[in-house]
């Protein structure tokens, strides 16, 4: 099917979205900070490494955080075209996000599975 690029610095989610996805045949990788992140696409340092499809990724992270990495995302030649779902707790964020090009969809921690799988679905289908 997709590969995935997964994202958060709470394994317990990471774990969780990764199951989720794979029992849909997805291939899933996996990174715990936004620096993970970046190198994962092939932004920090700059490589040419196979993109992922999509990514899902939290917003509050160490070393670099969500929007941050969207937003190097959103510029690089290889990247822009990435979409982007964002998950956050903090729901006053949504819009800032949601201004980025790439952030094709905002879930609001905690978020239902069914509801992530169900737009990651759609997503691959546009």
């Amino acid at each position: 099917m997709a590969r995935i690029l997964v994202v958060d610095d709470e394994r317990d989610v990471v774990t969780l979205v990764k199951f989720m996805l794979q029992r849909d045949a997805h291939e899933v990788s996996e990174a715990y900070h936004g620096g993970e992140a970046l190198a994962a696409l092939g932004l920090e340092p700059a490589s040419d490494s196979v993109l992922p499809d999509l990514v899902i990724m939290d917003v509050m992270m160490p070393v670099a955080d969500g929007y941050t990495v969207a937003k190097r995302a959103s510029e690089g030649d290889r990247t822009r075209k990435v979409p982007i779902v964002m998950l956050t707790a903090k729901g006053q964020t949504r819009e800032l996000l949601e201004a980025l090009p790439n952030v094709a969809a905002v879930l609001e921690k905690p978020f239902e599975p069914n509801r992530l799988r169900e737009l990651v679905l759609s997503l691959l289908k546009a």
